[in-house]
């Protein structure tokens, strides 16, 4: 019955997202060039179907998007997870961390350029960068707030590394963990757009560029409106595969 009422919910919503750029699209004084209807858009979607470009542009993308977040969130786990059991190590590496944290992933999109040409490698690596620092941190913070009492069960039952890692310090630290890893999933699926922007010349991000640079506004906004549909379920499945995780591991319901 949830599942019901929450796709009740998410059509609801677009409808109503739908409804006000029509409103928008009537009292609006800028060209159908500039600004198009929804049924424009719509049109311009079958198009895109039709001819196969959106099919290939969405493969595209979603290749470089599952190549660089995988090896971004299996990096950062395992990384916090050493970290996170060295915290006097932490304090040294700590300060470098917050130093490239802020800084944001499209800014390293030139240097990136320069070193590898146009192409897959550089959206790879900017969805890997957006992906990393908050999985990272939040593994190592969460590692760090284990409550102590796990580690003298496992002391006596003897339970000693690498077991200790993957028998009680990760499943102990994974609600956490599985947080970061559900926020840092919104943010390279962001980065990885304006990575095809720049660094590529195909995928949903290049599409948007082409489409501005051939002023079909239509394709501009029915490739945004795809993409937010994909994140849109980017985001539930990840969702359901952390609740059977937790589920597997007696948590959640």
């Amino acid at each position: 019955m949830k599942k019901i009422l929450s796709a009740r919910y998410v059509v609801v919503s677009i409808l109503i997202l739908i409804a006000i750029w029509q409103v928008l699209f009537l009292v609006s004084d800028y060209s159908e060039a500039l600004f198009p209807s929804p049924f424009m858009a719509f049109t311009a979607l079958l198009e895109m179907i039709a001819s196969g470009q959106l099919l290939t542009s969405i493969i595209t993308s979603m290749s470089r998007f599952i190549i660089g977040y995988g090896l971004s969130v299996i990096a950062a786990v395992l990384l916090g997870l050493l970290l996170g059991s060295l915290p006097e190590v932490f304090k040294y590496i700590n300060p470098t961390l917050q130093l490239l944290r802020p800084i944001s992933p499209t800014a390293w999109m030139p240097f990136v350029v320069l070193l590898f040409g146009i192409g897959d490698v550089p959206a790879v690596v900017i969805i890997f960068i957006a992906a990393f620092f908050p999985v990272l941190l939040s593994t190592v913070s969460s590692v760090g707030n284990i409550a102590p009492i796990y580690y003298k069960v496992a002391d006596n039952f003897g339970v000693k590394q690498p077991l200790l890692t993957w028998k009680i310090v990760f499943p102990a630290a994974f609600p956490g963990i599985a947080n970061a890893i559900h926020l840092a999933l919104g943010s390279a699926w962001i980065f990885l757009v304006a990575g095809e922007m720049v660094g590529a010349q195909s995928g949903l991000g290049y599409q948007i560029i082409d489409a501005r640079n051939n002023v079909r506004a239509d394709i501009l906004l029915a490739t945004i409106f795809v993409i937010g549909i994909i994140g849109l379920a980017l985001d539930f499945i990840l969702g359901q595969v952390e609740k059977l995780i937790l589920k597997s591991w007696g948590g959640g319901k």
